[in-house]
């Protein structure tokens, strides 16, 4: 493609290095970018509190798309500027009933959100007892299911010791359908659902309405399916070399791999 108008990136296993650190050719590259006019975008299934370490590091301060598309956040501001499509305890008790069915054992925790990166009054991320994160259990206000469930949510996290997320999203969509969005970003027994409709394609196309630019000036970088969404969106989609195989296969380019600065190695064509 010719020099993108808009740049988005996801960030675990694409932008970091498999260390999660910003390699400073990447941050070097960003920063040409950005210097340059073109909008660098955090699209991510990570939540507002997990993007500051990596935007000071970057030097990023514009938009950051979170929770794979639900929650708009602007990282100068440290502000929350717009929330789609959030899971409402009806549903969510709806759909916790059918998983139990499709995945028995599974353990569930529920993504919620405020105004800003970090509420010091709100619980933003809460889980049931046994929930297990691939990323390292640290993290999670332990309450009973009903609590979980109990609020509205902007993503459902869904945990299973003895599957694989690719197996977890087999079987959930095999009860739910298209009644919620299935997506995984590890492959290490995690599924995240949204709402119908919320990807990280949907945050994404709102970030480049506000910039005035088009899908076909956009160019993306992913690894794994949630990303799915935004590479075949974007104009030019691009998988590093260590993305999910559906990501390879849906790729417009396959660049080097997150541990050899593979963004890097693309934006230099123009930056």
């Amino acid at each position: 493609m010719e020099k993108p108008r808009l740049i988005a990136s996801d960030v675990d296993g694409t932008l970091l290095t498999p260390l999660e650190q910003v390699a400073p050719r990447t941050a070097d590259v960003v920063n040409r970018a950005v210097a340059d006019g073109v909008p660098v975008v955090l699209v991510t299934g990570r939540p507002p509190r997990w993007i500051p370490p990596v935007a000071e590091t970057t030097g990023l301060t514009g938009y950051a798309v979170c929770a794979n598309g639900a929650v708009l956040y602007d990282i100068g501001a440290d502000r929350v500027v717009d929330v789609h499509g959030l899971l409402d305890p009806l549903r969510l008790m709806d759909v916790a009933q059918a998983l139990d069915h499709a995945l028995p054992g599974c353990r569930l925790a529920a993504e919620r959100i405020g105004t800003k990166a970090v509420e010091h009054d709100l619980h933003n991320f809460v889980i049931e007892t046994d929930y297990h994160n691939p990323w390292g259990d640290g993290e999670g206000f332990v309450v009973p299911r009903a609590e979980v469930l109990g609020h509205p949510a902007v993503k459902l996290l869904v945990s299973h010791r003895k599957m694989t997320s690719d197996e977890m999203a087999a079987a959930a969509h095999s009860v739910l359908g298209d009644s919620v969005h299935i997506t995984f970003s590890s492959t290490g027994g995690l599924i995240e659902i949204a709402s119908p409709g919320v990807t990280k394609a949907t945050g994404l196309a709102d970030v480049a309405q506000r910039f005035g630019a088009g899908a076909d000036e956009t160019i993306s970088f992913g690894d794994m399916p949630n990303d799915l969404p935004m590479l075949t969106w974007a104009g030019h989609g691009v998988a590093v070399a260590n993305a999910h195989p559906r990501v390879l296969d849906a790729a417009d380019e396959i660049t080097a791999s997150n541990a050899e600065h593979g963004v890097a190695q693309v934006l230099e064509r123009w930056f």
